[in-house]
């Protein structure tokens, strides 16, 4: 259960394809569980102005199958969408943005 409470990091291995707003990356897990429609950001995702961006991850491909998570010490093919990608090269490391709490 450790992994639930541990936010998801990974390193980009890989940018196969880049489209739009869209990328194909292999990513290896390097903390947590990583899961689909999570939000990443990195220091290293920062845009000209020092704005950080960030991506979200669409989707996770495993051997030619569709999973819901990878954790540590895996690799995976990740589809990444959001402004962050246009600046995502090997090496980059995304951690799991914290997810805002309801405000009461």
């Amino acid at each position: 259960m450790a992994a639930e409470s541990t936010a998801g990091k990974v390193q980009i291995y890989s940018v196969e394809e880049r489209v739009g707003d869209s990328a194909v990356c292999v990513v290896r897990c390097i903390g947590g569980a990583v899961r689909v429609g999570r939000q990443f950001a990195a220091a290293s995702l920062a845009d000209a102005s020092g704005d950080e961006q960030h991506v979200t991850l669409e989707g996770i491909y495993r051997y030619g199958l569709t999973v819901e998570f990878i954790d540590p010490p895996h690799h995976a093919k990740a589809v990444l969408s959001g402004p962050g990608v246009t600046v995502l090269e090997p090496g980059s490391k995304l951690v799991e943005r914290a997810k805002k709490k309801p405000s009461p």
